[in-house]
């Protein structure tokens, strides 16, 4: 059974950083793509950033430029690194895969922007 456990988020001003991270489990994570989705109160989960197994990279336009999705797989974990982060950013973030079928998703971490 894939599991993924997201950590790192919290509470940041603007302008700020955090780095979060999923620490995947029961699958083969070298060979998958992972990803970064977030979703707001009242609003659909958007994908943020993907990475695939050869560690090519995809980003949200919104995010482009100020956040980057990295993979260590000797750890099975996956980064997002989020710089100059935005009131608009706040949200649940939530770490995702899709392995022979399946997709998993991991419980979400909260960022909060705010002065």
């Amino acid at each position: 059974q894939v599991q993924l456990v997201e950590s790192g988020g919290g509470l940041v001003q603007p302008g700020g950083s955090l780095k979060l991270s999923c620490v995947a489990s029961g699958g083969i994570f070298s060979t998958s793509t992972m990803a970064w989705y977030r979703q707001a109160p009242g609003k659909q989960r958007e994908l943020v950033a993907a990475i695939s197994r050869l560690a090519s990279t995809n980003y949200a336009d919104s995010v482009r430029g100020r956040f980057t999705i990295s993979r260590d797989n000797a750890k099975n974990t996956v980064y997002l690194q989020m710089n100059s982060l935005k009131p608009e950013d706040k949200a649940v973030y939530y770490c995702n895969t899709f392995i022979t079928g399946t997709t998993y998703w991991g419980q979400g971490t909260q960022v909060t922007v705010s002065s």
